[in-house]
């Protein structure tokens, strides 16, 4: 831990679909370690609490087979950008991968981010990878951090 700093994380998940077998293609892909079928978020660790912070973007209704459908066709869907609060950090597929920039508060660097994030969602184009590479490099200066996370074989 470097003294005064947030930690940063990203995290990965499996993609969200509707119940029955997309859901369960979701889940076997994510468990088999598709890197493209999982879901990114930035996680922040202040340095003054104990409860972590999730900062992801992703459709507002993941589970409508009709926003699935049209985002897989490439076109724009309404997204969200989401903040939760963790009790701690998640066991899987949770890599530390900076700091924050000097002594700034990242929270808060996140929180004005989050502001000017466009919420149209473009799978591939404009979405939970782009918003993690994204909001990493603004926190840590660190740029396309799932490239380098993809390569190191996580």
């Amino acid at each position: 831990m470097v003294r005064g700093r947030d930690e940063v994380y990203v995290a990965a998940m499996p993609l969200r679909a509707t119940k029955g077998p997309p859901q369960l293609l979701m889940s076997a892909a994510y468990s088999l370690n598709l890197w493209d079928f999982q879901h990114f978020m930035v996680i922040i660790k202040p340095s003054s609490l104990s409860q972590v912070l999730v900062f992801d973007f992703q459709p507002k209704d993941p589970e409508d087979i009709y926003v699935a459908l049209a985002a897989l066709y490439g076109r724009a869907v309404p997204g969200t950008v989401l903040v939760r609060q963790l009790k701690k950090l998640p066991r899987n597929k949770c890599w530390l991968v900076g700091y924050s920039k000097a002594e700034a508060d990242a929270m808060e660097i996140a929180r004005e981010f989050n502001k000017e994030w466009e919420t149209n969602l473009r799978i591939g184009l404009h979405d939970c990878r782009d918003y993690t590479n994204s909001l990493v490099r603004q926190l840590t200066g660190e740029k396309d951090v799932l490239k380098r996370l993809r390569n190191v074989g996580s």
